[in-house]
């Protein structure tokens, strides 16, 4: 086995540990850490601004098909978004629970499921939370319940290519994302078939919960509660909230159907190889705007409307090509990785991926979602990978252990959001969720490994 270099061990391990630092204590924008860093530890070890370029040169070819992507799944979602495509799933669902506390769970996990496919943390809390928080108060059932169960379906299908974890792993890794999603597909059925299990004994516990306040008095339940007001208030609220643009948007009926072919068929393309994933959401964009919107100014505002979001993660994932082609292109990571392989315990070199993958929710909450698949993500990969492990199956399990865990980390802005609609704070939604969250991560894990997308080496 090669022989590492001290120099370059000592200055990789500077690089990422600045990095991670900077990331974790938000003392800058990742843009900033991801690309003076590498930079400035490159120059002190030595090397020249011609060298230094050509690095960056290896990791943008890396990302871009990636950051092209993410722009314009970014906005193609945003538009169908725009077009009230969800609604009347989200509505309907509600209507489905009656009132009651178990059928209002499970109601809430699928809600999560469909509201979460535009990959946005944002949007999915904003459509969900106000949605649900007013029948979870009038059945006096928990608001960190609400939490828990939209954290975790969210999770189950951030897993999508145009996600930001799958992306941010796809481009550390230099595989397509799609062929990254493509095995995660059965697993995810198997998540959401897990979601709906949880929920309905989260909703039984909390049956006996609120049974027991109202036997001691401490509350009183309604006869009957009214879910068709509560969905109507969820279809003003979603009116008003467009009310800028709906009169200007194509609203004949079969737009609605047209958006929801046009969203099956982009994905399908995808899925199927027929396309590249960049060219297909360029496409679905394309496609979605003047479907939707009148004149080529709305459609412009459309786009502006979306831009910040999109240009937001193709930026991030741009820095990181500086990061990852300094670390890469200059046998700094190798060299960190040798190191690391003298210092493990034996047996634990090869599955290096899947212990990572089980502490991936503790370390939400220790690193942010660039750290962890920007610095971490790629010293697993490097590690495990010199005993032959391969990087696809090294990016599975690091990503399938993380990713339950995004919306209960203090460094997701999506759950500081989801606290604020709720009037929640963020100690109790970690001592009601963490656990419960962890323990979820780790049976998708078990799952994955029967599904063979993982294998104990």
């Amino acid at each position: 086995m090669e022989e590492p270099s001290t120099l370059l061990t000592v200055g990789g391990l500077g690089i990422i540990a600045v990095t991670v630092g900077l990331l974790m204590w938000n003392k800058v924008s990742p843009v900033v850490a991801m690309v003076v860093t590498p930079v400035v530890g490159a120059l002190l070890l030595g090397f020249g601004l011609t060298e230094i370029t050509e690095f960056f040169d290896s990791g943008v070819a890396q990302v871009m098909d990636v950051v092209v992507m993410f722009i314009f799944a970014i906005l193609f979602f945003g538009i169908l978004t725009d077009a009230g495509l969800f609604d009347p799933v989200v509505r309907a669902l509600i209507l489905a629970t009656r009132g009651k506390v178990v059928l209002v769970t499970v109601g809430t996990a699928l809600i999560g499921v469909v509201a979460h496919i535009d990959g946005a943390g944002a949007t999915t809390f904003l459509l969900t939370v106000p949605a649900l928080l007013p029948l979870y108060q009038a059945l006096h059932m928990s608001r960190y319940l609400l939490l828990l169960l939209l954290a975790i379906s969210a999770g189950i299908v951030n897993m999508i290519p145009w996600g930001g974890p799958l992306g941010r792993a796809a481009s550390v890794q230099g595989i397509d994302p799609v062929e990254l999603y493509r095995p995660l597909i059965p697993l995810q059925l198997v998540g959401i078939v897990l979601i709906v299990i949880v929920a309905v004994l989260l909703g039984v516990r909390e049956t006996k919960r609120i049974d027991k306040r109202v036997a001691a008095g401490q509350i009183e339940m309604q006869e009957e509660v009214d879910v068709h007001s509560i969905a109507d208030d969820f279809s003003r609220r979603q009116q008003e909230e467009r009310a800028d643009i709906v009169e200007k948007m194509n609203s004949a009926r079969w737009v609605y159907w047209a958006n929801v072919a046009l969203a099956l068929g982009v994905i399908g393309i995808m899925l199927a190889d027929l396309l590249p994933p960049q060219f297909a959401f360029m496409l679905g964009v394309a496609l979605a705007l003047p479907l939707n919107f009148r004149g080529s100014n709305l459609q412009m505002q459309r786009i502006r409307a979306h831009a910040p979001n999109a240009l937001m993660m193709g930026a991030v994932i741009l820095a990181a090509a500086v990061f990852l082609g300094v670390l890469n292109e200059s046998e700094m990571l190798e060299s960190v990785a040798l190191s690391t392989l003298a210092v493990l315990p034996e047996g634990l070199g090869p599955n290096l991926h899947l212990a990572m993958g089980a502490l991936g929710v503790p370390m939400d909450l220790l690193t942010s979602t660039d750290a962890y698949y920007f610095s971490v993500l790629p010293l697993v990969d490097a590690t495990a990978g010199q005993f032959g492990t391969s990087s696809l199956e090294i990016a599975h399990g690091m990503l399938i252990g993380n990713i339950i865990g995004t919306f209960v980390s203090p460094f997701s802005p999506a759950l500081w959001l989801a606290l604020g609609l709720s009037g929640a704070n963020l100690g109790e939604h970690l001592r009601y969720s963490f656990f419960i969250i962890w323990g979820f991560s780790i049976l998708m894990l078990l799952a994955a490994l029967g599904l063979g997308i993982l294998s104990i080496h």
